[in-house]
């Protein structure tokens, strides 16, 4: 698990880092920005609903009978 959240947060980082270079293009008028930010934002929230998902198949479906609730 410990393996996991370091993965996703290199993940996370390299789209942050993405984003931001996309956006710094688009202030400096080097590409057209409307388009690429509208792409971006779609896949976000597909990425947004697709962790849903899989967050809610993790906590209900794939639980520890063991595990403690606190």
């Amino acid at each position: 698990m410990k393996g996991l959240k370091k993965v996703t947060s290199y993940v996370l980082i390299t789209f942050v880092l993405l984003i931001t270079i996309v956006s710094l293009l688009g202030i400096w008028d080097v590409i057209s920005l409307e388009d690429v930010m509208r792409k971006i934002f779609t896949s976000l929230f597909v990425v947004f609903v697709a962790s849903v998902i899989v967050l809610f198949i993790f906590s209900v479906l794939i639980r520890d009978p063991g595990e403690d609730k606190n």
